[in-house]
């Protein structure tokens, strides 16, 4: 009679300690489904062109053969084609479920100087010119981002920026990646707290939740239910969800039986936000396809450039690439894992910045479609910045 394989069960964890664990050159990401925290790298995985899930496979074959335990991809993929890439199969992998048991975290000492990139009124030209493309025919719908470039007296404390953001908004798809490029003077930690699921796949069963249309939080009950009410009244904004949520739904039905769309979207909220959502689920027909090739399937998704595809990214190139704004990188692209078996998840990388030394680069987008109102994207972008803003401790300058 054979003897059976031990089976190592695996540690467990809370959440506050890997959030307590995470140091800069981690990779560190939770949500509602759970938390991650990565070190070290077992291999590179190649992210030149091509489907970045295709070699992400291979890589995790290779780990699986070498005996790794528990190998995931972990990492990140910039906004446009050709942006900066980077995905890992790290060498050490601990798991936890989800938040709620977090210290209370520390505030971020030093002061603070703020460039905008652009100026308000450099962006409100942007929105006017795409509402001109818009007029002409040549657009539905483009997401114009614009940043801010903070720099502090000393350098950032990332691991306490992090904490502040999973301590300020426990319902959001927070991370931080080590995305250091050669060339870089300094490490540099993409780091954030994204309200939108972009999507997960658990088995055969793919969820996402398309986040379009949205209204700042207030702060005020009575008035926040005036928010609410007047969002889903919307027309405009109604229509710019429509958009958003007809197309994650028919890329996912080219993956999925059962797919489930909401007839009319909801509200979610976040801390400084409201949001038009529309949850979707599937089931995957197909188990060799993993998250990360959804997840590359769907982006970029009209919420983060807009329709058609390519006129959107050629508006975005044109009018972003002045030297008045900072490249997105990063931003608008999408983070998360994927094990062995394809399951993961993987979040629109919104809420986010880019830290090197002293230095913190946020970005914050508007979608702008026909009846778009100029001043509005900018208040509209000025509320998302609050997320980090809060997180490291300004007052809203944006």
């Amino acid at each position: 009679m054979s003897t059976p394989a031990l089976v190592r069960p695996r540690p467990e964890h809370r959440a506050a300690d890997l959030l307590a664990a995470y140091l800069p050159g981690s990779f560190f990401y939770s949500s509602a489904r759970g938390s991650l925290l990565a070190d070290g790298v077992h291999a590179l995985v190649d992210t030149g062109r091509g489907p970045r899930a295709d070699t992400a496979a291979a890589a995790l074959s290779d780990a699986v053969a070498a005996g790794v335990d528990d190998p995931v991809v972990v990492g990140a993929l910039g906004f446009g084609p050709d942006a900066q890439a980077c995905l890992v199969v790290p060498a050490l992998v601990r798991r936890a479920g989800a938040r709620g048991d977090e210290a209370a975290p520390v505030p971020l000492p030093g002061r603070w100087s703020v460039r905008r990139r652009p100026e308000p009124q450099g962006y409100l030209d942007g929105v006017r010119r795409a509402l001109a493309l818009i007029a002409d025919g040549a657009l539905e719908k483009v997401v114009l981002a614009r940043g801010l470039e903070l720099t502090a007296d000393r350098p950032v404390p990332v691991p306490a920026l992090l904490a502040r953001l999973v301590a300020a908004d426990p319902a959001a798809h927070a991370f931080a990646v080590d995305v250091t490029a050669p060339g870089d003077a300094a490490p540099r930690t993409l780091v954030g707290a994204s309200p939108e699921l972009l999507v997960s796949r658990d088995g055969d069963v793919v969820r996402a939740n398309p986040l379009a249309g949205s209204i700042p939080r207030a702060g005020d009950p009575d008035e926040d239910a005036r928010r609410v009410a007047a969002l889903r009244a919307s027309d405009k904004d109604r229509r710019e969800h429509a958009v958003v949520a007809a197309q994650v739904a028919e890329v996912l039905g080219r993956f999925c039986t059962d797919l489930r769309v909401p007839a009319r979207p909801e509200v979610l909220g976040t801390a400084t936000m409201w949001h038009l959502s529309s949850p979707v689920t599937g089931r995957l027909t197909d188990p060799s396809v993993s998250s990360l090739a959804l997840a590359e399937a769907l982006h970029p998704t009209p919420a983060v450039c807009g329709t058609p595809l390519q006129a959107a990214r050629g508006a975005i190139a044109e009018i972003e690439g002045s030297d008045e704004f900072l490249d997105r990188g990063y931003y608008s692209g999408l983070v998360g894992w994927c094990d062995a078996d394809g399951d993961g998840e993987w979040a629109v990388t919104l809420r986010s910045a880019e830290v090197s030394g002293s230095t913190v680069q946020l970005f914050a987008g508007a979608g702008v479609v026909a009846g778009s109102e100029p001043s509005a994207e900018l208040a509209e972008t000025g509320a998302k910045f609050r997320t980090l803003l809060r997180a490291i401790g300004l007052e809203d300058p944006a």
